[in-house]
């Protein structure tokens, strides 16, 4: 049953059992008792690397586990739409208002004289349960009856046991899941930028954004962008599941002072070639599509701003996976990024040949 299809009184309420396990999930279960425990779960994809380290999404529970080599359970992810609402004393952590429920996660630990950390993604962590919170996009059914984004974000968290209570992501088990060690690190804080004070980049569609035009190299990306240093920099090896050696890909820049992340893909001669532009929804550029500002835009206003303006022309929609609309086939994405407890417009551009 899918989250659209199950009300919030028929999904399963599970404890927190702190650095022990939640619900019937214990830490230190092997993967097999893990599914019995679930009843035969659904398995909706995962990933296992040459080491050992492994990762199992259970569609039909809403969660994922992750185990250490031997397939041994130590950490568990529950999906805030889909996964069981947890409980730790009396704080429900599942699908809440991020703010508030920050609020009562800080009330609860000073009653238990707990500290109280910030995670990568800025979102409470405390190491004495196991917990470090997070958030995602919260979706909901329109009047049609087909889902749709909201504007708004709702929690979600990772449980783990006490070999990673310390600092979750920099396990190796939590990274082969979310390798956040190229990210940048939020302390808690999620301004936006006023619009009059966000430069203005013209956009000609499968060609250039602003002063990055596709086919760049690294160096004249950094070089239009005033010579800027990239902040953050992810890619991958070729063969990652067996060993990190060998030539590595570079898949992204980050430059925090121009607002925007480069994308590349590696040309036959080896050298990679910008084939795609993000905007900080936060903090980018601002670009426009038909008069219609794209960057840090309310996302439901966006959307309907988009439809409207394809409808009235008789253009080709369609909606990306996460729910967004836009154009058909100008290689235009228009996703989001947090800002506080709401989300605001945060759209990428890409080459012809990306496939999006």
């Amino acid at each position: 049953m899918r989250w659209w299809d199950r009300d919030a009184e028929d999904r399963e309420r599970w404890v927190l059992d702190p650095l022990v396990g939640v619900g019937p999930l214990r830490f230190g279960m092997d993967s097999d008792e893990v599914v019995a425990a679930l009843g035969g779960p659904l398995f909706g994809g995962g990933q296992v690397s040459a080491d050992g380290l492994f990762w199992a999404r259970y569609q039909e529970t809403g969660l994922t586990c992750i185990y250490d080599r031997g397939k041994i359970l130590v950490a568990v992810a529950i999906d805030p739409l889909e996964g069981p609402l947890v409980q730790v004393g009396e704080v429900e952590l599942i699908g809440r208002v991020p703010s508030e429920l920050r609020t009562e996660i800080h009330a609860l630990a000073y009653r238990e004289g707990l500290a109280v950390g910030v995670n990568w993604v800025g979102d409470p962590e405390v190491a004495a349960w196991g917990v470090s919170m997070g958030t995602a996009q919260e979706y909901g059914l329109s009047a049609e009856g087909y889902v749709q984004r909201k504007d708004t974000l709702v929690t979600s968290v990772l449980l783990v046991g006490p070999e990673l209570a310390h600092d979750p992501f920099a396990t190796a088990p939590v990274m082969h899941w979310c390798d956040a060690r190229e990210r940048g690190r939020n302390p808690g804080a999620w301004p936006v930028m006023p619009g009059h004070e966000r430069p203005h980049w013209e956009w000609v569609p499968l060609e250039r954004v602003g002063p990055l035009r596709f086919g760049m190299t690294p160096p004249e990306v950094a070089a239009a962008l005033d010579g800027e240093t990239p902040a953050g920099r992810i890619g991958h090896f070729p063969h990652w599941s067996f060993a990190q050696d060998g030539l590595w890909y570079l898949e992204e820049d980050r430059f925090e002072k121009a607002g925007v992340s480069a994308h590349y893909w590696t040309h036959q001669d080896g050298v990679p070639r910008l084939g795609g532009v993000t905007a900080y929804g936060r903090t980018g550029p601002q670009v426009l599509y038909a008069g219609i500002p794209l960057v840090g835009m309310t996302p439901s206003a966006l959307d309907e701003a988009v439809i409207q303006h394809l409808e009235k022309h008789d253009l080709a929609l369609r909606f990306s996976p996460d729910g967004a609309a836009g154009p058909a086939d100008l290689n235009l994405t228009l996703g989001t990024t947090r800002a506080g407890d709401s989300t605001v417009s945060e759209p990428a551009f890409y080459t012809e040949h990306w496939e999006i």
